[in-house]
C-alpha cells in the first residue's frame, strides 16, 4: 500500500484521481493478461501520467520503488518515464504533423520501449484517461484525441490488440468530433453490446453448420465500431446504409479445399450478395494476400461479411507483407503508413507473435526485450520540435546532414538540450539538438576532413559520411578541372593552336566532354606527350599548319589578299582578311577581346600574332617591318553564342583601400559572373592595395560588366583593363 500512502487523494492535471487512474490502468492490463510486475507498475505509471514531475519525486523515487516493488517493476516505471518525457512533444506534433512525422512518432514510441510491457502500459493508461473523461463528461487536454487516433490506436492495431484499438478510437473520436460521433451513433439502430451479442450468436450458428458439414473451422467475429464505420463512410463516400460489412465473421480452416467447402455451406445457409463476393485465393492481391470474402443476408435481413482463409493465409495476412494493419491503415487514410520500413514490419510481427503465443499458452503477458530492428535507431528533436530519426550512435554532425545537406556543410557547433557539446557527442533519443552554423556564402563553408576519420567519431551515419565525401570529391574535381585546363592551354600555346576549340581536342582524345578531358589530364590519365600529339593532329584537321615566317608570307602571296574578301567562321575566331585558315594566336602584351579593333602581325615560327589596334608593342614592330602587318577582324558569332571554350584572357588592375575581406569580395564578383580567374597578384602599401587579375571573358561586354561590378565593391578606388 506504499502507493496509496504516498499518493493519497492526489489528482492529476485533469482532475482525475491518481490512484483511480492507476487502478483503472491495472484493470485493463489484467483483462489483457499482463503479469504481476506490469500491473504493479500500472499504479506507479498512473502517477507518472497524471502528476507533475516534482510531485512524483516527492511521492517516491526510483530507488524506493525498486525496493518496494522489485527491480522488474522499477525498470518498467523507468521505461515509462522515458516515454512520458516526450508526451508534450508528441501531443503537439500529432495535432499538426504530416504523415511522415506521424510515422516517425509511432516508430519513436516503439524505439523508446525496450520492453513490450512499456507499450502495453502506455496504451492502457491512455484508454483509462479516455474512459474517465467520458464518464466525467470533461474536456480532454488539447492534442490528446489526435495523438490517440494518429499514434496510439495505430500501434494497438499493429500489435493485434483489437479490443484496445477499437475502444481507443471510439473514445478519441467522441472527443475529437463530438457532433459526427453523436450523429452516427443515432443512425445505428442498436447499441454496441447488442451488435456484439448478435455477432456471437451468428458465429455459433456458423460453427454448428460447418461442423454438421464435416468442416473443421475456427470462427470468430466482432462488429465494426463507430470510428471504423465513420472512416469507411468517409473513404468510400457512402452513406451508412451502403456499408456492407458493419458486422463480420472470420472463418479459419485447414486447407484451400476446406475454404471453398465452408463458402458453400455459408451460401447454402444464408443468401449471398453476389456483387460483394471476392475470390482472393484464385486471384491474390498484388501483396500476396489470399482469402475468400463474401457478404450474406443474415437472419435479421441485414448484411454480414464473412472472410474465409487457411491458417497459413491468416499467418501471412497478420504477420507477413500482406499484414492486415498496413492494409487497414492505408485504406482508412492513416497518414505516413507507406513510410513504415521493412525493419519496422519485422519488429511489429515479432511482438504480435510473442503476444499471441503468450495468450495461446495461457501465460501472463510478461516481459521480453524487443528485437533490435528499431533498437538501432534514435529519435531526436529540432528546436522547432520536429522529430528526426537517426541511426543509434549518431552525432550532431549526422543530425545536421539529416536535416539538410547545406546545414551539415555549415555546421560548426551544437547545443544538446541547451548545453554546448563537442560535435562527436553521441546523441540519445528524446534530446533536442540545435546546430550552430556559419552563414551561407561566407566563404568558409564546407566540412572538416577530420569528420571522415573514423577514430575521431564525428560522423557515424552512412548518409552523412557520403555527403562529406561528395563535398571533398567535388572540391577535388574543381581543382582537377582548373589544373587540367591550365595544362591543356599551355600545350596549345606551345603548339601554336590557341584557336583550337576544347571540344575538338576532347573528341581527338576520345573524351566524352571538355570537363572529362580536363580531369583526365590533371589526373595524368592523359600524358603530356599524348596531349601534345592530340593538339597537333586536331590543329592539322582544323587548318593547314603554317610554322614559319617564310611559309606564312608564301601562303599570303599564293592566295592573294583581296581587300574586302572575308569568310565568316561560325566559331567567332580571328579572320585574316583575304586569307583563309591561317594559324593565329592572341598577343599576350595587349590581350585583345571582341569587339576590340585588331591587327595581325606575321611572326617567325608562331603564325600570325593578333594585337589590339593601339598596342604599343605592335606599333614598334610595325615601324620595323610594315610588310608583316595584316588587316585582321573578328569572325562573326551567332546570336546568343556563349561558347565557354572561346574565352579570352584579359588583365584587370584594381586599386582599393586595403581592408580585411577585400580580396574575397572582389573574387566573389568574378564567381558571380562565372568568370575563370587564372592569375592574381596583390601588393599593399600605405593601406592602398594594388591588385592585378588575369580573367577569361567571352567578349568586351562581359569585361565592361565585371569592371562596373568591381567598382561597386566597398573600398575600391578604380578598376580598369590593363
Amino acid at each position: 500500500m506504499l502507493a496509496r500512502e504516498r499518493i493519497g487523494e492526489s489528482t492529476g492535471r485533469s482532475g482525475e484521481p491518481v490512484l483511480g487512474h492507476g487502478e483503472g490502468t491495472r484493470a485493463i492490463l489484467s483483462e489483457l493478461g499482463a503479469d504481476a510486475a506490469t500491473q504493479a507498475a500500472a499504479l506507479l505509471f498512473g502517477a507518472w501520467d497524471t502528476l507533475a514531475g516534482e510531485q512524483i519525486e516527492r511521492a517516491f523515487g526510483t530507488d524506493e520503488a525498486s525496493r518496494a516493488f522489485g527491480r522488474e517493476t522499477s525498470e518498467l516505471v523507468e521505461g515509462i518515464r522515458q516515454v512520458l518525457r516526450m508526451r508534450e512533444v508528441q501531443l503537439r506534433l500529432s495535432d499538426q504533423a504530416d504523415g511522415d512525422q506521424l510515422e516517425v512518432l509511432r516508430r519513436m514510441l516503439l524505439a523508446m520501449s525496450v520492453d513490450i510491457r512499456v507499450v502495453l502500459l502506455r496504451l492502457a493508461s491512455r484508454l483509462q484517461t479516455l474512459r474517465w473523461h467520458a464518464a466525467a463528461r470533461r474536456e480532454l487536454e488539447p492534442g490528446v484525441s489526435q495523438h490517440t487516433l494518429q499514434v496510439l490506436a495505430p500501434l494497438a492495431n499493429r500489435l493485434g490488440l483489437w479490443q484496445l484499438k477499437w475502444e481507443l478510437e471510439d473514445l478519441a473520436f467522441r472527443f475529437d468530433a463530438p457532433q459526427e460521433y453523436r450523429r452516427l451513433a443515432r443512425e445505428l439502430e442498436e447499441k454496441r453490446h447488442e451488435r456484439e451479442a448478435f455477432v456471437e450468436e451468428i458465429a455459433q450458428r456458423v460453427r454448428e453448420a460447418l461442423a454438421a458439414a464435416g468442416v473443421r473451422a475456427e470462427v470468430s467475429g466482432r462488429p465494426k465500431h463507430i470510428y471504423s464505420i465513420w472512416n469507411k463512410m468517409r473513404v468510400k463516400q457512402r452513406p451508412l446504409e451502403e456499408i456492407q460489412d458493419l458486422r463480420g465473421l472470420r472463418v479459419i480452416v485447414d486447407d484451400v479445399r476446406a475454404c471453398y467447402a465452408a463458402l458453400a455451406v455459408i451460401h447454402e445457409r444464408w443468401t449471398p450478395i453476389t456483387a460483394e463476393f471476392d475470390d482472393y485465393i484464385a486471384r491474390p492481391k498484388p501483396n500476396g494476400y489470399q482469402s475468400l470474402h463474401t457478404v450474406v443476408e443474415a437472419d435479421d435481413g441485414r448484411a454480414l461479411e464473412v472472410q474465409i482463409r487457411t491458417r497459413e493465409m491468416h499467418q501471412f495476412a497478420e504477420y507477413g507483407v500482406a499484414s492486415h494493419w498496413r492494409y487497414k491503415e492505408r485504406s482508412t487514410g492513416v497518414p505516413g503508413v507507406s513510410r513504415a520500413s521493412a525493419e519496422h514490419d519485422e519488429r511489429i510481427a515479432w511482438i504480435r507473435q510473442l503476444l499471441a503465443w503468450q495468450r495461446e499458452v495461457g501465460t501472463r503477458l510478461g516481459g521480453g526485450a524487443l528485437p533490435s530492428t528499431l533498437g538501432d535507431r534514435i529519435f531526436v528533436l529540432t528546436p522547432q520540435a520536429r522529430v528526426v530519426e537517426l541511426p543509434a550512435g549518431s552525432t550532431p554532425v549526422d543530425f545536421a546532414y539529416r536535416v539538410h545537406t547545406s546545414l551539415g556543410h555549415r555546421c560548426r557547433g551544437a547545443r544538446v538540450d541547451g548545453q554546448m557539446v563537442p560535435l562527436n557527442t553521441e546523441l540519445q533519443t528524446g534530446q533536442t539538438v540545435e546546430i550552430i552554423a556559419i552563414k551561407p556564402g561566407s566563404g568558409n563553408e564546407g566540412p572538416s576532413r577530420d569528420w571522415l576519420n573514423v577514430q575521431l567519431g564525428y560522423v557515424r551515419s552512412p548518409r552523412a559520411r557520403a555527403k562529406v565525401r561528395q563535398w571533398f570529391n567535388a572540391l577535388e574535381l574543381e581543382r582537377d578541372l582548373a589544373a587540367g585546363r591550365e595544362r591543356v592551354e599551355r600545350a596549345m600555346q606551345r603548339e601554336g593552336r590557341t584557336a583550337l576549340a576544347f571540344e575538338e581536342l576532347a573528341a581527338h582524345l576520345g573524351q566524352p566532354g571538355v570537363e572529362a578531358m580536363f580531369a583526365a589530364v590533371a589526373r595524368e590519365e592523359i600524358g603530356s606527350r599524348q596531349l601534345e600529339e592530340a593538339v597537333r593532329s586536331a590543329g592539322r584537321a582544323q587548318a593547314p599548319a603554317v610554322d614559319s615566317f617564310d611559309a606564312t608570307l608564301a601562303a599570303i602571296e599564293q592566295r592573294g589578299a583581296r581587300p574586302g574578301a572575308r569568310r565568316k567562321p561560325s566559331d567567332g575566331g580571328v579572320l585574316v582578311v583575304g586569307v583563309d585558315l591561317l594559324m593565329t594566336q592572341l598577343a599576350r602584351c595587349c590581350r585583345p577581346v571582341p569587339p576590340d579593333p585588331i591587327v595581325g602581325f606575321v611572326t617567325k615560327g608562331k603564325g600570325v600574332s593578333v594585337h589590339r589596334a593601339g598596342c604599343p608593342m605592335l606599333a614598334k614592330m610595325a615601324a620595323q617591318a610594315p610588310e608583316r602587318v595584316l588587316e585582321t577582324a573578328w569572325g562573326e558569332r551567332r546570336a546568343g553564342d556563349r561558347d565557354r571554350s572561346r574565352a579570352y584572357p584579359v588583365e584587370i588592375a584594381v586599386r582599393a583601400i586595403d581592408r580585411p575581406g577585400l580580396l574575397r569580395d572582389i573574387t566573389e564578383v568574378f564567381a558571380r559572373d562565372r568568370l575563370n580567374v587564372t592569375a592574381v597578384q596583390t601588393l599593399s602599401r600605405q593601406q592602398v592595395a594594388s591588385m592585378q587579375f588575369t580573367v577569361e571573358v567571352s567578349d568586351g561586354a562581359a569585361l565592361t560588366k565585371v569592371l562596373a561590378a568591381i567598382g561597386e565593391v566597398s573600398g575600391v578606388i578604380d578598376a580598369r583593363r590593363r
